[in-house]
């Protein structure tokens, strides 16, 4: 049988030299060609890209930062972000002419610095929440400094602190308040807990973006902390003491 096999394969062989050697040098090329196709196509599956990079975004206009080196490589979104080519690094004294995310700014960011962000784009400040007194923010040169208004973070190191955001975090509510939604979530979607963002900020979010000033988000936003305030004393719950009246004292003698 094996030796059935082996002259089969032989025979096999033989007719496809004969029949080849009747083809066209063109037939061979493509052939060729859909030989590496095909090598190529099984070396990308086996290919293991960095798990950073998960996507590919056009990004319509520049997105950078001031690196300060504050913190840890490894935990830093800007960092990575740069890394996949997503934003780029400032030098201290180096000026930028878009949206400058800053708490050294006195105007909220709004819809209306959408142009801004078309023409000259959006910069933040890569530095480390503790260490704000000692971060030279004057050395970040720029004449559209804005605030952010309030927004729960989501990153693995600030969850849950109220406008303790990451670089990544910062730039996607710009992104989504100036009008480019796709491009906010095609950030969030280069960190494993980027969604949570959208999720846990949705109603701000949405907010925020139907407004049409920086004065009508600062509205938004005072009226969401009045209703937030509210909400945690109602969970607080008040203590339902006894009247001082008879029916006290009966409750008090049947318990006794």
């Amino acid at each position: 049988m094996n030796k059935s096999k082996g002259s089969h394969s032989g025979r096999n062989k033989s007719n496809f030299h004969k029949k080849s050697s009747k083809r066209k040098p063109t037939e061979f090329q493509e052939e060729a060609v859909e030989d590496c196709i095909d090598k190529l196509t099984l070396e990308e599956e086996h290919l293991q890209l960095p798990e950073d990079y998960r996507y590919h975004i056009d990004v319509p206009f520049p997105v950078a930062m001031w690196d300060l080196g504050q913190c840890d490589p490894k935990k830093c979104s800007g960092r990575k972000l740069s890394r996949l080519g997503l934003i780029k690094t400032l030098r201290l004294g180096q000026r930028f002419n878009g949206i400058i995310l800053s708490p050294m700014a006195k105007k909220c960011v709004g819809p209306q610095d959408k142009e801004i962000i078309v023409e000259h784009g959006a910069a933040v400040v890569d530095c480390s929440w503790a260490c704000l007194e000692q971060t030279p923010f004057s050395k970040m040169k720029g004449t559209h400094l804005r605030l952010l208004p309030y927004f729960v973070a989501t990153n693995p190191i600030n969850y849950g602190k109220p406008c303790s955001l990451s670089c990544v975090e910062a730039l996607a509510a710009v992104f989504y308040i100036t009008g480019f939604n796709d491009l906010a979530e095609s950030y969030l979607k280069q960190f494993k807990w980027g969604h949570t963002f959208l999720s846990v900020n949705e109603e701000l979010l949405s907010s925020y973006a139907s407004c049409s000033s920086s004065e009508e988000i600062l509205s938004v936003q005072a009226e969401y902390l009045r209703k937030l305030d509210e909400e945690r004393h109602a969970d607080k719950g008040e203590i339902d003491w006894p009247s001082s009246g008879e029916d006290s004292t009966d409750e008090e003698e049947e318990v006794t």
